[in-house]
């Protein structure tokens, strides 16, 4: 069990992630997302300045479709670099069942900076009625072992129970390096339900030696963001998961969900972790 108890809890520094983008909806569901490299940049330096010490990227073309162009990789990624101080870039390689696996990792490899982290998802999982993101053992041996080697932190990405086995699996390999870095998802189509009993049931099946948080989609990424911040875990929110602020009120900037996030967690006196703070964390 990767959290056994309450006896470090008001030592125990609160990791926050923010999501600004996504792969998905866009401005047609709330003009407030950003989409653009210096728009990113410059809301992404907002959340930093609220509490948020991971920024997790995708990216836009001109039209705001996703792509996986290196070179767009690279404008946000010096975008910034030039607004932000010391904020941690963790570069997606999702979008399986669109674009190919070389083209996913290509961004993460082919950057200068490489991102300090990147996702692995760990699993297949549904989207709409049509399309599967499949995501195999051999692919996600490959992702792990070329993070390994360039220096990246690789964030498992667990969308329901069934994926901690093959993460189990890339451990036994030594492809990963403790503490390992998850992200428990909440509310996907073919995924976790989300309910706040089951961030317990899935944290408490992690690996040992695991720091883990929880993304919740729409109307549950708060109800379970505060569970597990009250559990001991971190969390991650932004607009890439949940374009509101309240039941019918669209979020004004991805740093108003931080700023609520921060809060929270004053109130529950969890202390917000800093970027280096979060390297110490995470060891990175």
């Amino acid at each position: 069990m990767p959290y056994q108890g309450y006896s470090d809890y008001f030592d125990k520094r609160l990791i926050i992630s923010v999501a600004t983008t996504g792969g998905h909806q866009g401005k047609e569901a709330n003009p407030n997302l950003p989409e653009q490299p210096e728009e990113i940049a410059r809301d992404v330096a907002e959340c930093e300045e609220a509490g948020a010490s991971i920024v997790h990227i995708h990216a836009r073309d001109d039209d705001g479709d996703g792509t996986k162009d290196v070179a767009r990789f690279q404008e946000i990624r010096d975008a910034i670099d030039a607004h932000c101080d010391d904020i941690i870039v963790n570069f997606t390689t999702g979008g399986g069942g669109i674009w190919s696996r070389e083209e996913r990792i290509a961004p993460i490899l082919e950057t200068d900076p490489r991102p300090e982290m990147a996702t692995v998802d760990l699993g297949p999982v549904n989207f709409g009625q049509t399309r599967t993101a499949v995501n195999t053992r051999e692919q996600n041996e490959e992702y792990a072992e070329a993070m390994l080697d360039a220096g990246v932190k690789p964030e498992m990405e667990l969308f329901n129970p069934g994926h901690i086995p093959e993460m189990e699996h890339l451990v036994d390999l030594d492809l990963l390096e403790p503490p390992y870095w998850c992200t428990t998802i909440f509310g996907m189509q073919n995924g976790m339900p989300a309910h706040p009993r089951n961030v317990f049931a899935f944290a408490d099946n992690l690996p040992t030696e695991s720091e883990w948080q929880v993304l919740a989609l729409g109307r549950h990424q708060l109800p379970l963001t505060t569970t597990a911040i009250a559990a001991g875990g971190h969390v991650r929110v932004g607009m890439e998961d949940n374009i509101y602020y309240r039941k019918g009120e669209l979020a004004k900037s991805n740093a108003q969900l931080v700023e609520r996030t921060a809060r929270i967690a004053a109130e529950l006196e969890r202390p917000v972790a800093t970027p280096a703070e979060t390297r110490d964390i995470l060891g990175l």
